[in-house]
Order: structure tokens, then C-alpha cells, then sequence
């Protein structure tokens, strides 16, 4: 599980952020993540506590979006979520695609005072 080793970079790079702003207290943090990052939405929730322990973020709020992984069939051009069409295109049975979005992990937006 790298949830944890990404989480931790993410506290550290806020940290620095938050030091910068001479912001004291962060409240929440909402996270991006594509369906197609690789990486599992359930575990950087479960990860959270573990990261943030004992650090100026103990206790603060996680919030996580999860976008959509959208892809066009490189051979007939259809449009459509690789997840739920279990990466193969629902007209043609290619797997050939291009991701369109949903392949990103970023910190969408930070609530301190």
C-alpha cells in the first residue's frame, strides 16, 4: 500500500505551504483522485490517521473527490468510463485508449487559519 508513503509527501509539501502563509491550523484538506491513478480512494482514507499522527495535522478533516477515469477507444473513438466498461470499449472490445481524465492525484483545496 503506497497510500501512505503519498500521503506523507502531501503532509509534508502542506506543511511547507502552510509555513509560507504563517497559517497555524489546518481544518481540512480535500484531495482529487482519478479513478485511473492507481491509486484506492478506501486506503488513503484509512492511511490518514497514520500520517497525520503526531503532527500539526492530527485530527484534521480528509475530504476526497473521486473523478471519473474517462477515456476515448483509440479505434472507433467512443468515449466512456474505463472502470465501468472494465477497460475494454463497450462497442468495439478494444483496450486500445487514450485516458481523457481521471489519471491525476492532487490537493484540491486547504482549510487552515
Amino acid at each position: 500500500m503506497h497510500e501512505l508513503g503519498v500521503l506523507n509527501s502531501m503532509v509534508h509539501t502542506i506543511e511547507r505551504m502552510i509555513n509560507e502563509q504563517d497559517f497555524t491550523k489546518v481544518h481540512k484538506v480535500v484531495i482529487e483522485v482519478g479513478e485511473l491513478s492507481g491509486i484506492v480512494p478506501r486506503y488513503l482514507e484509512v492511511s490518514w490517521p497514520a500520517a497525520t499522527y503526531k503532527t500539526f495535522m492530527e485530527g484534521t478533516e480528509l475530504e476526497l473527490i473521486v473523478i471519473p477515469g474517462i477515456v476515448k477507444c483509440k479505434d472507433c473513438g467512443r468515449v466512456f468510463n474505463a472502470v465501468y466498461s472494465d477497460l475494454s470499449c463497450p462497442d468495439c472490445s478494444s483496450v486500445a485508449m487514450e485516458i481523457l481524465e481521471g489519471d491525476d492525484l492532487m490537493i484540491k483545496q486547504i482549510e487552515c487559519s
